[in-house]
């Protein structure tokens, strides 16, 4: 359920906007993107496990909350992020 420190290597990098960046809106929202869809999965298997079923809402909630702001601040990468990580909006 845990990303591994590999693949969440790989997701900074290719999200980062500067050399050392590894908190930037962008990069939050792709690692939040990963873990729910590894949440989702989850779910899918253990449809009764009511404790991962809140934390995938607040991870949800969380991701909303940083598009919101990343939309606001700057739409052009906005919307390269989410043609990117294939999200609806």
């Amino acid at each position: 359920m845990t990303l591994s420190t590999e693949r969440k290597q790989q997701i900074i990098e290719k999200y980062k906007q500067h050399e050392n960046d590894s908190g930037s809106s962008e990069v939050q929202i792709a690692l939040l993107t990963e873990r729910i869809k590894d949440l989702t999965e989850h779910l899918r298997d253990h449809p009764q496990d009511h404790h991962s079923r809140r934390g995938l809402l607040k991870m949800v909630g969380q991701r909303r909350s940083l598009l919101d702001y990343l939309r606001k601040k700057d739409r052009q990468r906005y919307t390269e992020l989410i043609s990117s990580l294939g999200l609806r909006r």
